[in-house]
This record gives structure tokens, sequence and C-alpha cells, in this order.
């Protein structure tokens, strides 16, 4: 089965064929960086991190570009979200875009996200968008009222293709600022007006001004991979109007075809409800990396398809967890085995099925439009085989423990990157780690007892930051793993 990919363009999965042979060009939607990153930022990004590990593993050379929206993110009162930011925290705009991208890259780092093959900043790329406005305006897509320029919706007419919306039937004010300067109130900021006194501001043939959201995706999309590339991903709440504007912009500029596959993540949300940081329902990765390990955030986002939503739950979290511990421990035993078994011979598989068919059915599920939860159950029929191995007392070479330990390094690993090459000590053999649990417990019941509470208070703290939680009773202070919590 070749593979199959579900495109938004045209509402139907279809096969996969790159503009190249041998090669796929994506771009992904990133950050805009005026907060922490939340868990539905790690839905998107694990997403499409899996997606891009999956084209180098069947031999694709992949150029993947993310952006990095430092500017030009406008809200609905058209006031741009890293000014907004900035005066929340009393800095300027230029250290706080720093501080949170620094974040961001962080929390993909410990997510076990690999990093784009480029991130461009859009406020590196000003010359190259005020460039394609400058088209546009020539070719009548654009029109320019006090030093504003607007795209005319109505000058493009597939504007909308992508989330099926008809500019007749958009009504005023629907995610798109209202301004009785406009031709149409669709119409969208290509450049905006600054004030003397906006940091945000660069001199342009309209004026000192910034530009608007849009399009920097369009400009950055098309400079690094061409005016017509392969797959366009990011999340489906932007389907309109961020994703509908990039390709009315692109398209109208080049007069060509702008990303040829979309792929849009379904949104994690919160007891049905997206999770947003303008709703306050959020957590951000740091805080979730404190209470759960990578790798069971990981498992928890690819245990359903990128295109479906998922509601985040402890219940779900504390599965997701028990997933991995169960392969983890499976692997931990085979490398255990592997270790201590001399070399001899090659793989004998006679007693098992053969690998080959686990890998076949986790590459189907793959295929299927990266159906990562198909790719799980695969993962978990190996593993209950593997298992059932390992315990049957058979003598077992490390030709067959080596084939074994690299179709969980591949497909585990390399491809869904639940499995680490280095799994480190099983919870038994932490006997160590417990002995220095129990002397920080006991030297924080010292300070109590001295009544030295911030001392106290820091050795708590810390601990629960390390996935520790202590718990103070009548007969003395306990302590346990904060993800055993069930």
């Amino acid at each position: 089965m070749s593979l199959q990919v579900y495109n938004y363009l045209t509402r139907k999965k279809e096969p996969f064929v790159p503009l190249h042979e041998g090669e796929v060009r994506i771009y992904v939607c990133g950050p805009t960086v005026y907060d922490h990153a939340h868990l539905g930022h790690a839905k998107t990004y694990i997403s499409f991190d899996v997606i891009v590990r999956y084209l180098r593993f069947k031999g694709y050379r992949v150029k993947y570009v993310q952006n990095i929206t430092d500017v030009g993110h406008l809200l609905e009162t058209g006031e741009d979200r890293i000014l907004k930011g900035a005066r929340r925290e009393r800095m300027d705009p230029m250290e706080l875009v720093e501080i949170y991208t620094r974040s961001y890259f962080e929390d993909m780092d410990a997510l076990g996200v690999v990093r784009p093959n480029i991130s461009p900043r859009a406020s590196c790329h000003i010359p190259e968008q005020i460039e394609m406005i400058r088209v546009l305006l020539e070719k009548g897509y654009a029109y320019e009222v006090d030093g504003n320029v607007y795209f005319s919706v109505e000058k493009f007419p597939e504007y909308g293709k992508l989330s099926g919306r008809k500019v007749e039937e958009q009504e005023p004010g629907a995610r798109v600022a209202v301004r009785e300067e406009k031709r149409h109130p669709a119409d969208f900021a290509l450049w905006k007006r600054a004030e003397p006194e906006h940091i945000l501001r660069w001199p342009s043939p309209w004026g000192w001004g910034y530009p608007g959201w849009h399009i920097e995706c369009s400009v950055m999309a098309t400079k690094y991979l061409g005016e017509t590339f392969d797959i366009h991903g990011g999340g489906v709440d932007n389907i309109f109007p961020h994703n509908d504007c990039e390709i009315a912009q692109a398209e109208a500029a080049t007069g060509k075809p702008f990303a040829r596959y979309w792929l849009l993540t379904g949104s994690l949300t919160v007891n049905g409800v997206k999770m947003s940081k303008s709703l306050g329902n959020f957590l951000t990765i740091k805080d979730a990396l404190k209470l759960y390990s990578p790798y069971t955030l990981r498992f928890f986002i690819l245990s359903s398809h990128y295109r479906s939503p998922v509601d985040f739950s402890r219940d779900a979290l504390v599965a997701a967890r028990r997933g991995v511990e169960r392969l983890h421990n499976t692997v931990r035993l085979l490398r255990t085995r592997l270790e201590a078994t001399m070399p001899s011979g090659t793989a004998d598989l006679s007693y098992m099925t053969d690998l080959d068919s686990h890998r076949e059915r986790f590459l189907e599920a793959m295929d299927d439009d990266f159906n990562t939860a198909g790719a799980l159950a695969a993962l978990f029929e190996l593993n209950k085989e593997v298992n059932q191995l390992l315990s049957s007392g058979q003598p077992l070479s490390r030709g067959t423990l080596a084939a074994i330990d690299q179709l969980y390094r591949e497909l585990g690993g390399k491809v869904l990157g639940i499995i680490p090459d280095d799994l480190g000590p099983t919870r038994e053999k932490r006997g160590l780690e417990s002995n220095l649990i129990q002397l920080l417990v006991d030297l924080r019941n010292e300070y109590r007892q001295a009544k030295e509470w911030d001392k106290a208070d820091m050795i708590r703290d810390r601990l629960l930051v390390l996935g520790v939680a202590l718990e103070d009773r009548p007969d003395g202070t306990t302590w346990r793993y904060v993800e055993d919590e069930d």
C-alpha cells in the first residue's frame, strides 16, 4: 500500500506523490512566541514530528520549515499579540520574543520533537513581505488606504476554497476586523500603518508600519520551499482565516498553486472545549513535564489520529503512562537478555511470528494517513508476542534478540519517538534513588523541627519538580512518584 493522506483541499484521501521524486517539502505554521507553549501546541508539533519522521523513515529527503511568528499576529481588535504580551510583562517586544522562542524550543527538545530544517522568523523577512505586497498591488489584488494595505477578497474568486467558506456568505466581523476604509468586510490586512509610539514598525512604500499575520507564512513558505510545494500543515482551527488568506495571497502573487496537500491537526480539548490561552483552560508543556514523562505525553497524543480532537484528562494521561511502561518494561527485559547472551549464530524466529508481519501491520497503519493509533496497536501486538517469547524459557540466540530490539528501535524509537535507545534502570533497580529521596525527606523533617520553613518548602518543591510528591501525615512523611498516581 502506498502512502495515502487526507487532503483538506479536496476533502478526501489521496495517494501522496511529491512534486520532486524522493524529496518532500513541508511547511508548518509555527508558534506565536508571546507566552509559554501549552499542550495544545504539543499535539500539533508532536503530530507533525511523527509525520516528518515517518517520511524520512520511508527514504524521502524532507525539507521541513516551521516559522516563528514574532510580529504581525493580530487579534480581532487589530492589536498585535506580541505587543500585548510585552505590555503584560513590561519588557521590549523583542526581549519577550527571545524569552519565549527559547522556551518553545526547550519544550520541543524535551518532548523529543526533532527540530525543523529551517525556523525562520517573521521579523527577519520584512523586505520579502513588502515585495509580495507590492506585487499584489501591481496585479490589482490589493489596495492601499492611508498607509494600510488590504487584500481584496472579491478579486480572488477562489478565496475560501480550503475552508469552504464563500465570500458572500461571510458575516461582517467573522474573525476579520471590520473597518470603514475596507472595500469589503472580509478584506484582510497585508500591511498596517504604525503610529509613532508603535515600537514594532518598519519603513515601507506606504509609510512606517508592520505586516499582517497571514502574509508572513505565504512569504516564508515560498522563499524556502518554492512557489509550489508538497505539504502545508498546522492546526485545523487556523483553516479560516489564516490558511485561506495564505492561499489567496500566494496564488494571486505567483499565479501558481501554493501547497498541494493540506494536513491539519485536530484540537486538544478540555471537557470538549479547545485548550487555549484566551480561555485560560490550558496546561503549559513545562508544567505537564513536571507530572508526566515526555514519552507519556507523546503516547497520549499519538493514541488518537492526528486529525481527531483529543480530550485532555488525568485518566487519559495515566492510561498513556501505563501503556508506555508496558512497552518500556518489555524492551528493558529484552535488552537485559541481549546483553547477557553470548554471540552465536543468526536469528532463529521459527518459534514466533515472522517480525516482518509486525512491521507490515505497523507500516500499513502509518501509510493510511499516518494512523498512529493503528501503529501503536501493531506495536502492542509485537509486545505481547515478545513477552510470551521471553517468558517461555526457550533458549534465544543473540541474533534473535538483536533483531527484535532493532524492530523496537525503528518503529517505537525512530518513527514514534516513544522508546529511547537508553531506557535507564527499572523501578526495581532504583534502590540508590530511593535512599537519596528518603535522605532529603529526613533532612526536610529536620528543617521543619527547627522551624526553618523556607528550607523545608524548598526541598518539597524541588522534589515535586523532579516528579516526587511528599505527603505529611500524623505518623510521618511519605513520598511517591507523581506519575504513579492512579
